[in-house]
C-alpha cells in the first residue's frame, strides 16, 4: 500500500489527487492512503440536504460521498483510501463497520474512549461525535474516507447540522483527552496501524 502524507491541502486540489488514484488502482496499482488537513471548507454528500447548512454565508461544495454536510479544517486529521474493494469482498457495509472500528482503535490507543452507533455513521464519545466518515465507491474502488478532529477548536461546527444531525455535539481528542495534541501525532499513529488493520479486517478475497 502507498501511504502519502498532503499536508495542508485545498480540498480541490485533494480531490484531484484522489481520482488519480482511484484510475491506478482500477488499473491493478497499488492501493493508496492519503493522509492531511485541509484548508477551511464545508462539504456536502450528493444526497445531503443544504438546509443543514444554518449559516446563509456558508458556502458547502457538493461532492461525490455518502453523508450530508460537514467541516473539513486545520486540527483535523483527514484519511482517503482508495481500496480495491472488489478483492476485498464487495461489501460497502462492512467497509464502513471497518472504518468505524479502525477509528475506534486509534482513540483507544490515545486513551479516548469512543463507540459507534447503531444507523449513524462515524464515532462518537460521551462528550459528541468525535470522527465523521463518507465515502464513495466507483465500480468498487473507495474514495473519500474519514475526518478525525485532533484539535480542540470545534466552532466552524456551530454553523451547521453536523452529518445532518440538529444538535450534534462535537468534541475532539484534545478535547477530551484535557490536553493540546498534534495531528502530526495521530497522523504517525493512523499510518503504522491501518495496513494492518485493513489486512486483518478486510483481508484480499
Amino acid at each position: 500500500m502507498i501511504m502519502r502524507n498532503l499536508g495542508l491541502i485545498g480540498y480541490s486540489e485533494a480531490l484531484d489527487i484522489q481520482e488519480l488514484c482511484v484510475a491506478r488502482v482500477r488499473e491493478q496499482g497499488a492501493e493508496t492512503l492519503l493522509l492531511l488537513e485541509h484548508r477551511p471548507v464545508y462539504t456536502v454528500g450528493s444526497g445531503g440536504d443544504l438546509e443543514n447548512v444554518l449559516d446563509p454565508g456558508v458556502e458547502a461544495v457538493r461532492v461525490n460521498r455518502g453523508g450530508d454536510v460537514t467541516y473539513h479544517g486545520p486540527g483535523q486529521l483527514v484519511g482517503y483510501p482508495m481500496l480495491d474493494l472488489a478483492s476485498r469482498g464487495k461489501d460497502l457495509h462492512r467497509y464502513l463497520r471497518f472504518l468505524e472500528e479502525f477509528l475506534v482503535e486509534i482513540c483507544a490507543e490515545l486513551q479516548v474512549p469512543s463507540f459507534p452507533i447503531a444507523g449513524r455513521t462515524g464515532v462518537w464519545t460521551e462528550s459528541g461525535k468525535i470522527a465523521a466518515i463518507g465515502v464513495g465507491v466507483r465500480r468498487w474502488v473507495s474514495m473519500h474516507g474519514f475526518c478525525l478532529n485532533v484539535g480542540s477548536d470545534t466552532s466552524a461546527f456551530d454553523r451547521i447540522n453536523p452529518c445532518g444531525m440538529p444538535g450534534c455535539r462535537i468534541t475532539s481528542l484534545s478535547r477530551e483527552r484535557g490536553e493540546t495534541l498534534c495531528v502530526e501525532k495521530v497522523r504517525d499513529l493512523v499510518r503504522e496501524r491501518f495496513p494492518v488493520h485493513l489486512d486483518r479486517r478486510l483481508p484480499h478475497c
